[in-house]
């Protein structure tokens, strides 16, 4: 027996092709995108870069200010949308955590690489307050270059907030056999890093601090110190003595898994973003340098970088 009906197969490709093309051309939903804020000025800057870009396609925006490390919880869970500085070797554990127990997914890589590691102003070098730097095994003999009025005789490490790494620092300056003559501080935030910096510079002393690349430092002239390399499973946490140097990584996207589906198009924007060292250095500049506020920094890159952000929008 014959059971094939031509009208009812017509019927049924008309109804599939009107799904998929009501799916292809579905509008943005007018909820808001809910953009995280943190403490560092790139990515508060990007923030605000990014939410113009999907105002600009006529989405709602918001801004909340969240903790680096749960956001990706607050993503998994809906009240954050998106995250669009994630830092492999801070954050890389808890975008996986999150992504593991559903509800967040990997939105693409931006082509700037990252380092995240203690350093000292490029004048140190050039002028030899510590014979042998950028190697670490120097720290070993100049102590005294880095000691400050709180670090009770010792040399100190300028580390950035503690909610930022925990007790990582701390624990690298024991492993590799500098507790007696080096002390961890945490900066209240990355401003009074670069508060810091400049009265350091200023005065022509030691500073051992805490940075990173992409940064406005960059350009600023700015060297890594070289710790023993990282290798998997060489922290702490990863079961090894954390005698070992931060790694190079990536700088990843992240959003709720349920953004394609009600913001396909500023969701398409979001994945095709890809930032370069120097565009988020040329960002936190803005704010770091120049001292527009985060807002202002971010209409001002926009308007002087359509160039670069249009192409992802269309």
């Amino acid at each position: 027996m014959n059971l094939f009906n031509p009208k009812a197969v017509v019927t049924a490709l008309s109804v599939s092709m009107a799904s998929l093309s009501g799916a292809a051309f579905a509008a943005d939903s007018a909820e808001p995108i809910v953009i995280p804020t943190h403490n560092w000025s790139s990515q508060v800057v990007m923030a605000y870069v990014i939410g113009g870009m999907f105002e600009s396609m006529g989405s709602n925006v918001e801004y909340v200010p969240a903790d680096s490390q749960a956001v990706y919880e607050a993503i998994r869970n809906g009240d954050v949308t998106i995250s669009h500085e994630v830092w492999q070797s801070t954050f890389g554990a808890s975008f996986y955590n999150a992504m593991e127990k559903g509800g967040v997914i990997d939105a693409g890589t931006h082509e700037a690489a990252t380092l995240e590691e203690m350093g000292v102003p490029s004048y140190v070098i050039e002028n030899n307050l510590c014979p042998g730097l950028p190697n670490w095994e120097a720290l070993k003999d100049c102590p005294e270059v880095f000691a400050t009025a709180d670090s009770d005789g010792k040399g100190r490490w300028l580390e950035g907030p503690q909610s930022w790494h925990g007790d990582l620092m701390p624990v690298r300056v024991d492993a590799l056999g500098l507790g007696d003559l080096y002390t961890v501080k945490f900066a209240g935030g990355a401003d009074a890093i670069w508060a810091e910096l400049e009265s350091a510079k200023k005065e022509g002393r030691g500073i051992i601090t805490f940075n990173w690349t992409p940064n406005f430092t960059d350009a600023e002239g700015f060297v890594f110190l070289e710790f023993p390399g990282y290798t998997d499973g060489c922290r702490v946490a990863d079961g090894g003595d954390g005698a070992c140097g931060s790694p190079k990584g990536w700088l990843k996207k992240a959003a709720n898994y349920k953004f394609p589906k009600t913001h396909p198009a500023a969701y398409t924007a979001f994945s095709k973003i890809s930032f370069t060292t120097t565009q988020i250095g040329q960002m936190a500049a803005l704010v770091d340098v120049d001292k527009l506020s985060h807002q202002d920094a971010a209409t001002k890159w926009l308007a002087d970088n359509e160039a670069v952000w249009k192409p992802f929008t269309e």
